[in-house]
């Protein structure tokens, strides 16, 4: 009887998972869908999953109809770059405020606590003013720099710290390492799959950003993706009346983030495995 209803919890849980997943991709379905059908196919009703001949070539027009390739070149490089310094920066905030004593650390880390409390709108009129006076508006560093530093990641990378034994770092300064040597020696290597994941976090953030870029960039030749696609949205759609074209250059923006969680998949579910154990200990 106990084996039965262990086996009827496991369906019922599989069963679950399953009507979940078809969800979550069902939009990723549609939005494919729907570029390789016409204006008429898309609001037909009732509506059809796929087109009784598909367009293909509607990925060829949106990627000529706009310079896609500029849009996403631009938003790997501002992403990828802003994740290598928040990597570090983030690595060397969190060990200060977990391995090293200093006056004012508990200060610090209540002014950390409180920065991650306050919404992220409220730092975008001091951030273009400061930037205004640097003549960094409408430029690459601009972008990047004014997100360069992500106090979530410092929370998320001082939680990981915290978990890793006193011992280990005890040991290496009794063996004369620096601090900088224990960082990269001893506490990266064991939060490495942690780091990985709020790296991915990070990038599909700074990837997907809009409102900011747009704030500080006028230039065409500076816009990220998201910024990109409003931009066909309203030229090479016009205005929504080329749907399977926007759905089209939708699908375009979205395959390296697609691309990055096939070939990441593996270390994210260690991340997520490192993070249960965190949460268990």
């Amino acid at each position: 009887m106990k084996t039965s209803a262990q086996k009827l919890l496991r369906a019922l849980h599989y069963l679950a998972l399953s009507i979940i997943s078809v969800l979550m991709t069902f939009p990723f379905f549609w939005m494919v869908s729907s570029a390789l059908k016409t204006n008429d196919e898309i609001f037909a009703f009732p509506p059809t999953l796929w087109p009784a001949h598909p367009l293909w070539g509607n990925f060829l027009d949106a990627w000529h109809a706009a310079p896609f390739g500029r849009y996403l070149l631009n938003s790997i490089f501002v992403a990828g770059t802003i994740v290598v310094i928040q990597v570090i920066n983030s690595s060397m905030m969190a060990y200060a405020l977990t391995q090293m004593r200093f006056v004012f650390r508990r200060t610090v880390m209540g002014v950390v606590l409180i920065s991650y409390m306050l919404p992220a709108t409220a730092t975008y009129l001091p951030a273009y003013i400061i930037l205004s006076k640097l003549h960094l508006i409408d430029t690459y560093t601009g972008l990047i720099i004014s997100n360069s530093v992500s106090v979530f990641s410092i929370f998320l990378m001082r939680t990981a710290f915290l978990q890793i034994s006193k011992e280990l770092a005890e040991a290496a300064k009794i063996d004369g390492a620096s601090h900088f040597r224990i960082l990269w020696s001893v506490f990266i290597p064991l939060t490495r799959p942690m780091i990985t994941v709020m790296s991915l976090i990070t990038f599909i953030s700074q990837y997907n950003n809009y409102f900011w870029p747009s704030l500080i960039t006028k230039n065409p030749d500076l816009r990220l993706v998201s910024a990109g696609l409003r931009s066909f949205f309203v030229e090479g759609g016009a205005y929504g009346l080329k749907w399977p074209l926007i759905m089209a250059g939708s699908a375009i923006t979205i395959i390296p983030l697609i691309i990055l969680f096939i070939v990441s998949q593996k270390v994210i579910m260690q991340g997520v495995s490192y993070s249960v154990e965190v949460n268990k200990g």
